[in-house]
Formats: C-alpha cells, sequence, structure tokens
C-alpha cells in the first residue's frame, strides 16, 4: 500500500537513508531554496529542516529530487498504474500482458479499487489552526516578489458540476506575501493559460460568483504528483492520486460548514481555504520561474483566506525552480515514463513527443510521427506529419508548445525524439527552408515566455521533415567566412548550427530587428554556408555553443518565431514564408525580456560554510 500522508513517507525515506535532518537553523529567505538546488545538483537525499527561521513548522524539500527516488516512493503501486495505463493505451496488448503474468490480476483490482475518492467526515488536517504570517515564508530567488507556496494542490470544483467528477487539482503557485495583498486574507493565485482551474473560474465569473478553492500543502505524495500530472479531459486528479496511492483519496468536509463545502484533503499537512471573488485582481510576481527566468509582476487574482488548517506535526514540503534541470525535471522524466504508451492513442500517427526540458518544456517540442499518406511517390514528403503536428498544437499541453520539429519514422526507424544530437542531425539534413517552415502567428503561448508579443500572446513555428537527405551538414567553419563588423567569434554548435555573437538588442517588441535582415542580406553572397541550415545570433557564442544544454536554453527560451527568424534569401509567396538558407535565428535577450535568474552571492558562500568540513551538509554536497 501507498503512504497515507507525508509523514508516512518521511519516515519510509529516513529509515531507508535516503532522508537527511539538518537541525542547524535554515533560513526561508534565499538560503533554504539554494539548499535545495544544491542537493539536487549533486543526486543528494530529501533534506528534513527542523528549525525554521521565523516559523515553527520544518521544512522539507528533495523529496523527488533524483528519479530513482521518485520511482521507490511510489513502488507498491508504479507496475499496476503501468498495466492499467497500458491496457488504455492497447486493450488486447494489455490483456496479453496480464494472462502472462497473472500475478498482476490483485495488484490491478486493487488499484482500480483506489481510484474514487472517499467522503468522510473528518480529518488530521483539522487538528489546528494558524494563519498566513506563522506558515514558513519562502523566498527562492533575490527579485521574488514575496514568499511562495512552490508545491501547492489548488483545488476547486466546477460550478455548474460539483462533486469530484467536476473538481480540479493543480499545481498553481501561491504568493503568501508581498505587493498589495492584505496581510493574513490575502494570497495571490497565479494561473496561466490552458489549466483547468480557468474553466471553473470562468464560469463563476459568468454567474458573479466566488469560486471556492482549498490549497492543500502536504499529504500523499500521490497528491503532488497528480496535481501535475497532464490528465485526459474529463478525469480528475482525484482519482490519479488515489491509483497512484494505492489507496482513496479521503476528503473532508470542514467543520462548522454543511455537507455542500469544498471538501479538503483529510490526511493534508496544511489547507488554506478561501475563494476567488469575481474582479479580484491584484499584482502578482515577480517570481523566479523554470524557465530559468523571472516571471514579471502581472494582474492575477486574489484568493481571501478564510481559514488555515494544519494537522499535528505537520511538515511544509516545498521545491525551487529555475533554468533547467531542477527538481521538476524528475516530474517530466516520471509522467513521460507512465505516459509515453498513450501517445499514440492521443495524437494519431505520431509515435514519441519530447517536451524538450533543457529548453523549458513548451519552448521546444520533438516528435516522431508517420508519413504515410501518398506511399508510392519516389520522393517522401511532410504531409501525414502536417497532420501530425497540428493535432499536437490542438490538443493537451502539447498546445502550449512554440518550436514543434517533427521527423518521419518511415526515413529512419531508430529516430528518437529523446536523442537530441541525432534528432537535430535528422531534422537539418532533411529540411527545406523554403517548404518546410510553417508560421502560426498572433497566437497563445505559454504564459512564462516572454519571447512573444505580449503576456501569453505569441508565435508557432511547425517544422516537419521527410524524404532522403538534401545536404551534408558542415563541421567545421568555411574557409573564407565572412561576417559583417556587426557580428563574430563564429563557433559550430553541432553539425549544421552555426552560432554568432551579435550586438545587444535595442528594439522595441513586435518588430523586426533591420540588423538581422542585414546580416540575412550580407550572408547571400558568402560561399560554404550550404552545410549550415542554421545559423543563431546570441549575446555570447562561447557560452551558447558550449554544449547541447546552453544551446538549447538560450536557442529556444530567447527568440519568438515570427519575430526572430530570419532568412538568406527569404520569399513570401501567396502568405507561405521561406528562405533559401540558412534560417537565421535571433536568439539574444531582448529589451523586453524578463531577467535571467542569478543567485545571492553572500546566501552561496553561507551554503557553501554549512558544506565545509563539520558542517551539517558535509557529505551531502
Amino acid at each position: 500500500m501507498g503512504y497515507r500522508n507525508l509523514g508516512e513517507c518521511l519516515t519510509d525515506l529516513e529509515q531507508a537513508g535516503r532522508l537527511v535532518r539538518i537541525h542547524s537553523e535554515i533560513d526561508p529567505f534565499l538560503e533554504a531554496g539554494a539548499i535545495q538546488r544544491r542537493v539536487f545538483q549533486a543526486g543528494g537525499p530529501a533534506v528534513l529542516f527542523t528549525r525554521v527561521k521565523g516559523t515553527a513548522f520544518p521544512m522539507v524539500c528533495n523529496l523527488f529530487g533524483t528519479l530513482e527516488r521518485t520511482r521507490w516512493i511510489f513502488r507498491d503501486t508504479l507496475r499496476s498504474v503501468e498495466h492499467m495505463l497500458a491496457l488504455k493505451a492497447d486493450p488486447m496488448q494489455g490483456l496479453r500482458r496480464v494472462f502472462r503474468s497473472p500475478g498482476q490480476l490483485p495488484g490491478l483490482a486493487r488499484t482500480a479499487w483506489s481510484v474514487p475518492p472517499k467522503k468522510v467526515s473528518g480529518g488530521p488536517v483539522f487538528e489546528r489552526t494558524t494563519t498566513i504570517s506563522d506558515l514558513p515564508h519562502l523566498v527562492s530567488w533575490p527579485n521574488d516578489g514575496g514568499a511562495y507556496v512552490t508545491l501547492p494542490q489548488v483545488y476547486s470544483e466546477h460550478p455548474d458540476q460539483r462533486g469530484f467528477s467536476g473538481s480540479n487539482l493543480g499545481m498553481y503557485r501561491v504568493q503568501l506575501t508581498g505587493n498589495e495583498y492584505a496581510p493574513d486574507t490575502e494570497v495571490g493565485l497565479h494561473y496561466q493559460i490552458h489549466r483547468g482551474i480557468g474553466a471553473h473560474h470562468s464560469k463563476a465569473l459568468e454567474r458573479g460568483e466566488a469560486l471556492p478553492v482549498n490549497v492543500f500543502v502536504g499529504g500523499s505524495p500521490a497528491m503532488t504528483l497528480a496535481a501535475v500530472m497532464p490528465l485526459p479531459e474529463g478525469m480528475p486528479e482525484l482519482f490519479f492520486a488515489g491509483a497512484m496511492g494505492g489507496r482513496r483519496v479521503r476528503m473532508a468536509t470542514p467543520p462548522g460548514t454543511d455537507r455542500g463545502a469544498l471538501p479538503v484533503l483529510a490526511e493534508a499537512d496544511f489547507c488554506i481555504s478561501g475563494e476567488i471573488l469575481p474582479g479580484a485582481e491584484k499584482p502578482e510576481g515577480p517570481f523566479g520561474d523554470h524557465l530559468g527566468y523571472y516571471s514579471l509582476t502581472h494582474e492575477f487574482p486574489v484568493l481571501r483566506v478564510r481559514r488555515v488548517w494544519h494537522r499535528r506535526n505537520a511538515v511544509w514540503p516545498f521545491t525551487t525552480v529555475g533554468r533547467p534541470p531542477q527538481e521538476d525535471t524528475v516530474f517530466g522524466t516520471f509522467i513521460h515514463e507512465l505516459t509515453e504508451p498513450l501517445v499514440p492513442t492521443v495524437f494519431s500517427g505520431v509515435h514519441e513527443v519530447h517536451a524538450v526540458d533543457q529548453a523549458g518544456v513548451h519552448p521546444l517540442l520533438l516528435a516522431v510521427g508517420s508519413e504515410r499518406y501518398v506511399p508510392y511517390e519516389k520522393e517522401r514528403k511532410p504531409q501525414e506529419l502536417l497532420t501530425n503536428g497540428l493535432s499536437l498544437l490542438g490538443n493537451t499541453q502539447t498546445s502550449l508548445s512554440k518550436y514543434v520539429l517533427l521527423g518521419a519514422r518511415e526515413d529512419d526507424p531508430d529516430l528518437s525524439a529523446h536523442d537530441i544530437p541525432e534528432f537535430f542531425r535528422h531534422v537539418l539534413e532533411r529540411v527545406d527552408l523554403s517548404r518546410d517552415l510553417h508560421f502560426i502567428t498572433r497566437t497563445t503561448i505559454d504564459t512564462l515566455d516572454y519571447s512573444g508579443i505580449s503576456l501569453n500572446q505569441g508565435s508557432k513555428l511547425l517544422l516537419t521533415v521527410a524524404g532522403t537527405p538534401k545536404r551534408k551538414l558542415a563541421r567545421q567553419l568555411p574557409g573564407e567566412l565572412r561576417l559583417p563588423d556587426f557580428v563574430g567569434r563564429p563557433q559550430v554548435m553541432a553539425p549544421g548550427i552555426l552560432v554568432v555573437q551579435g550586438p545587444s538588442h535595442d528594439q522595441e517588441r513586435d518588430q523586426h530587428d533591420p540588423r538581422m535582415q542585414a546580416l540575412a542580406e550580407a550572408m547571400e553572397s558568402q560561399s560554404g554556408l550550404e552545410g549550415f541550415p542554421l545559423l543563431v545570433v546570441v549575446d555570447d557564442a562561447l557560452f551558447a555553443a558550449a554544449d547541447w544544454d546552453n544551446f538549447l536554453w538560450v536557442a529556444f527560451t530567447r527568440s519568438d518565431p515570427a519575430t526572430d527568424l530570419y532568412g538568406v534569401g527569404a520569399f513570401t509567396h501567396c502568405k507561405h514564408w521561406g528562405c533559401r538558407g540558412p534560417l537565421i535565428m535571433d536568439a539574444r535577450l531582448k529589451t523586453y525580456h524578463a531577467p535571467p535568474l542569478e543567485t545571492d552571492p553572500e546566501v552561496d558562500r553561507r551554503v557553501d560554510a554549512l558544506a565545509a568540513p563539520g558542517g551539517p551538509l558535509h557529505g551531502i554536497l
């Protein structure tokens, strides 16, 4: 059986040597977050801070800091959930697996029994009350606008469909302090586009009603996973949490309320209970986010706080996010392992998808699809792949992708979207820059991506390739490379990818840069570029070309397809844009971009001291 609550999980981790206690006082202002990031980078254990400055509550971090530990936490249920998902993906094949291993049947039956949530009359979460001021106030990055809940489970129900079947559980960051929030009575609730709570809030606004919301912190690790799980429309996260947790999720009616009140996770460590009032928006942010930049200050809904409950011996779990990889990277990998068999059932003709973590997840999606529309043609060209790509951009969380690159399995049966260097080689060898670039402009993009024309607005590029290679990719600089004076330091990042360093950006948002157009014109007469279909302009060429992680982060978080792609020999014909090549990507930091995250040197020195011989983190860092 899985864990009932966080306490059981922590005890199990500690007994297995997978959790350490730190008894020195730790400051939740920058220090705790810096420790968490350093321990994660070191592949270290979960860390329990027993003395936290400014609060009576202990804090725990890095619970999911390694993929191996995450699998271990869910070891009692993981195999059964995988079998259930396999049954959904391919019922006949799934049944064959079950019949080959009949010992799986009891686990499958137990998992199925665990799916529906259970209503109960009370729970440990109601044992104590507290205030927002007394909670741990985690500030992860120097310019954060206040303290945040970074592992929240935000629960709501659709006003037209009350009950578990109309519920949504999501991980939407909660700002506890700062800005214009009234202390102890208001907190900020930041949810991005394409999030389940949006439909609930929209209906409440349509009715002119407040939307009840409960924010759970702690509880079963399965609830934390469920809050970030990209589930099909109509499948409540509570059901998945029951399956992953190996027991029905217990949801309790708050004391002193009627049975119609929004239920509370009975085994949560904390619950912030309140409601979003119509028209109650206030500035939220900044917040150091998972793309590696700050999310800036914008108007977001305000949660009016009614009560804050907590159980006895409650522990406050947290994480920090920043430039990948971070702890949320492990979530992404674990979720991919679970959902990979379902990809062909959701996206017909698509074999594999990879939302690239190094690029911030949504900015870059690689996919392997099928190209079977005209099998009798002598030269295969992307046709079904376009259908695949539009499906990816029209469904689920993949619809938030900015750059979507697709290759055909028929061209290479071993092509994998997870082998990034090989995938780029495959694409760059085959791309026809006059045909294969398909732009979607003035559309929605990820809320956290500031490369577009405004908040939530930007463009997308669908790039599909099929057929035999069209060029041999260059691995060395052309012998007589002549660049304009305003760019320099050319570097071959990988076969077919040339990186150059440009001047600082000085244009306004939603404008082409004349210097990039001048670069494209100057390259018209340059010979030896046939093997470089992609030329990327950056602020620091040595940094961007140092490795794939740097390149992917810079190239795809700092560019908007419509604004920042140029081409040598560019043309527009009947509204189709293409170029002879190379394709030029302007991946410099723009004047309107959010600033990259940087740590506080003094805090870094304090963490170094904790890791020195005799310090509580010695041997971990």
